[in-house]
């Protein structure tokens, strides 16, 4: 089964280029430039779909994180600063105590 599909494959690219020298000058640059953005675009397809489930993943847990801000709940874990509104100052910005 797989070798019938490997030389289908093969016979449909070699008939492709085939096809290709066929051309002329102008046709074969167009062509070119037809099957370099095709294949940029399954390119984009393929990282695009492979990439899909953790960027979900992280941007369900981005919302989950704005939203705990908002209601003034810590995100994650312990929170080491302070939030003032929508404005987060972590612990290590204060100033120290100066001995008297």
């Amino acid at each position: 089964m797989i070798d019938k599909v490997l030389a289908g494959v093969t016979l449909a690219v070699c008939v492709v280029l085939l096809l290709r020298l066929m051309l002329g000058r102008a046709r074969q640059q167009r062509f070119d430039a037809a099957a370099r953005r095709a294949w940029y675009w399954l390119k984009v397809k393929a990282v695009t779909l492979w990439r899909w489930r953790s960027l979900r993943r992280q941007a369900d847990q981005a919302a989950r994180d704005a939203i705990a801000r908002a209601s003034g709940r810590p995100a994650r874990s312990e929170d080491d600063g302070e939030w003032k509104g929508n404005v987060y100052t972590p612990k290590d910005f204060r100033k120290p105590k100066k001995p008297h």
